[in-house]
């Protein structure tokens, strides 16, 4: 809360002494003027002459505030006027070089842009900067520039986001003429000149003002002395003197802040260091176990590679059988479906023939119904007929079955009489030849008895040395029996793998043929669906192309109606307000004079000023283009584009 009232600020009207000594200032840094008993200067550059006298004023600003300030002894608010001055002398340093940027409605020219860079530059103000868009009541750039430039000062830094912002002279040649005082020599005076602002305490409240509608006039009258204030030139050098002594206590205070910092860091990294130092010991030692466990590994890797490489190539020959039988049966399922297509065909053509006589057959039939009807009636009366002939037959019948049966049984028996003799005489010669057949055998069986006693004395005495050297041979042969054993061993062992691997391949193999089958299936399905998918195309088109035309008819309608409504409520509803009822417009609320004229919307009938009526189209009172104000031009528009097919 504010104690007192700010000093109030000197009298607008002022002596001659006091003016002259302004002019004096001005002119005699570039302001134009000579002083008095010189020569009269060159012709100077304007756009010179104008930083001149813009750093002059900044100047003047900036020591009317910081002087003001140290009288005052307290923080500053946002009435102080030597602190509005040196706003509005800031707003005019910036502007001065602004290049023009032309948008599709008017001209811009603001000083936020420039402004916007310093976040990029300096990442300290990205705080400021994001806290001037959160402001809700600012509107225009110009606004937020100035926002910006009282946090700037309530934060003290003012002089360094405006130093890195001169520094980077590329980025401002786009907002800048090379003539602007920004990049000039001058603007890094001013820069220098705000370090001395760092003294001064504002407390700024930035929510409530308007700043979009601030009017920027330098006040002259604040900075116009008297003769008799000449005189103290010794209390503003003692000011000088301290402010130079707070300058340097808060650089020595920085630079302490970042040598203690420093020392931190050190620290810190001492302490990472060694932590560094023990992980890669522990690293080295893991690094050696790993080189031994990856040695192992290759060298378990090369067997496991030899191994599938035989595997990989058995495999393949197996594979290259298998694809021989797969293509052979494929030759083979070629012909059966060339072959059943013929067929189809034939049948096709068979089934037209069937069906061109079916309708043959068809005619025929009716022709034979008729035939059958003439007929039924010959046979109910010869069925009477048939009647008693059967009867007779039924008896005759009976009599015949009885005397074939008597038949069959004599028969049969004489058969099986004549059988058992013929099975008897069989039997007889059968033994007879097998008794001759005996005797032969026993005569030669005697006499082979006889040589293969004498053979069996001989066969004895050779079995006994054969025997000897053959238990010799059986000792060695079992050595290799056994060697031979483990090596079967290993070889089932491996044979199962590789039987475990075919009969795993040979399960996929069925699986693709499986697929292969399901794929052709599915080949088959989508042919169906894309026939059907054309079909529903075309469908779907005609459909589209019906309902466009009606789109097109609707649109019309309704554009005819939507007209006629208008011309009616143009006839009925609207009113022409007069000029004498008008003193202010509508939209912007601006009071008309001679220059901001008064202008009727056709469409409305209310009066508005130029710029809210500078607009132009057809309606349904008149077909030629004519004068409608900004939100009648909107609404129109907004409801064409709705109405386009």
């Amino acid at each position: 809360m504010r104690s007192g009232r700010l000093p109030p600020p000197p009298p607008a009207g002022q002596t001659a002494a006091s003016g002259r000594l302004l002019g004096e200032v001005l002119s005699g840094c570039g302001g134009g003027g000579c002083l008095p008993g010189s020569s009269p200067p060159a012709v100077k550059d304007p756009t010179a002459v104008e930083r001149a006298n813009l750093l002059n004023m900044a100047k003047l600003s900036i020591k009317g505030l910081i002087e003001s300030a140290l009288s005052f002894g307290r923080t500053l608010d946002s009435d102080y006027p030597p602190l509005q001055q040196f706003f509005v002398v800031m707003e005019h340093c910036l502007k001065h070089g602004l290049k023009v940027k032309k948008s599709f409605l008017s001209y811009n020219k603001t000083i936020w842009g420039p402004l916007e860079l310093v976040e990029k530059l300096y990442p300290e103000a990205e705080e400021i900067a994001a806290s001037v868009r959160d402001l809700p009541g600012l509107k225009t750039p110009l606004g937020r520039a100035r926002a910006w430039l009282r946090l700037a000062l309530m934060q003290k830094k003012m002089a360094d986001y405006l130093r890195s912002l001169i520094i980077q002279r590329d980025l401002l040649s786009e907002f800048y003429e090379y003539h602007a005082l920004m990049m000039e020599e001058e603007g890094a005076v001013i820069v220098g000149l705000l370090v001395g602002l760092n003294v001064i305490d504002a407390n700024l409240c930035v929510k409530g003002e308007d700043l979009d509608s601030q009017v920027g006039v330098i006040d002259f009258s604040l900075y116009l002395k008297n003769e008799d204030d000449i005189g103290s030139k010794e209390r503003n050098v003692q000011i000088a003197a301290i402010l130079d002594q707070k300058n340097y206590v808060e650089e020595l205070n920085r630079q302490l802040n970042t040598v203690s910092s420093l020392h931190a860091r050190v620290d810190s990294l001492e302490k990472s260091n060694t932590k560094l130092i023990e992980e890669l010991a522990i690293a080295k030692n893991n690094i050696i176990k790993l080189q031994e466990e990856n040695h192992q590994l290759r060298s378990e890797n090369t067997l496991i590679l030899m191994k599938t490489q035989h595997h990989l190539e058995v495999t393949k020959v197996d594979v290259e059988a298998e694809l021989q039988t797969y293509r052979h049966s494929r030759q083979g399922l070629d012909e059966m479906y060339n072959e059943a297509r013929r067929q189809l065909r034939e049948e096709s053509q068979l089934r037209q023939d069937i069906e061109n006589e079916l309708m043959v057959q068809v005619s025929m039939k009716h022709e034979i119904e008729l035939a059958m009807k003439l007929l039924e009636k010959d046979i109910h009366e010869k069925q009477d007929t048939l009647i008693g002939l059967r009867q007779q037959l039924d008896e005759v019948k009976a009599i015949n079955i009885e005397m074939y049966q008597k038949l069959q049984v004599s028969e049969d028996a004489m058969k099986e009489k004549n059988e058992i003799v013929s099975r008897l005489e069989d039997k007889t010669n059968q033994i007879t030849a097998t008794m001759k057949q005996l005797e032969q055998r026993l005569q030669q069986a005697e006499k082979s008895q006889m040589e293969a006693e004498n053979e069996d004395k001989k066969f004895k005495q050779e079995c006994m040395s054969k025997s000897e050297n053959l238990q010799k041979e059986i000792s060695r042969k079992e050595k290799q029996l056994f060697q031979l054993e483990t090596d079967l061993k290993i070889e089932k062992e491996w044979r199962q793998t590789l039987e475990d691997d075919l009969q795993k391949e040979k399960e996929t193999l069925s699986h693709l043929r499986v697929e292969t089958q399901q794929i052709i299936c599915l080949k088959k399905e989508f042919l169906k669906l894309q026939d059907k998918n054309r079909q529903l195309k075309k469908i779907c088109h005609d459909q589209e192309e019906a309902l466009q035309e009606l789109a097109c008819k609707l649109s019309e309608s309704k554009l005819k109606i939507e007209d006629i409504k208008e011309a009616n409520k143009a006839l009925q509803g609207q009113v022409w307000l007069k000029d004498k009822e008008a003193t202010h417009c509508k939209l912007c609320e601006k009071e008309f004079s001679l220059s901001k004229r008064k202008h009727h919307c056709r469409n409305c009938g209310e009066i508005f000023c130029n710029a809210c009526s500078d607009n132009e189209l057809p309606l349904p009172s008149s077909p030629k283009p004519v004068r409608v104000c900004d939100s009648c031009h909107a609404f129109l528009i907004q409801r064409c584009s709705s109405n386009m097919p």
